[in-house]
């Protein structure tokens, strides 16, 4: 993802700062503990379409 673009994303819920998780190819947003899906390199930024990060902690606990 180009670093122009993850500059002027913002979270949809928050509009706080968005981190870029290459591994998973998600945008993080910690403030709502959310990751936001890159399906063919596009962010979809849709709240029924992103990871509750508090899921991914409850199961590997």
């Amino acid at each position: 993802m180009e670093s122009r673009l993850l500059d002027i994303l913002v979270c949809p819920l928050c509009k706080g700062r968005l981190e870029h998780d290459r591994t998973r190819a998600e945008l993080v947003c910690r403030a709502d503990r959310l990751a936001f899906p890159l399906r063919d390199g596009i962010p979809v930024m849709l709240e029924s379409e992103a990871r509750s990060l508090d899921d991914a902690a409850a199961a590997s606990s």
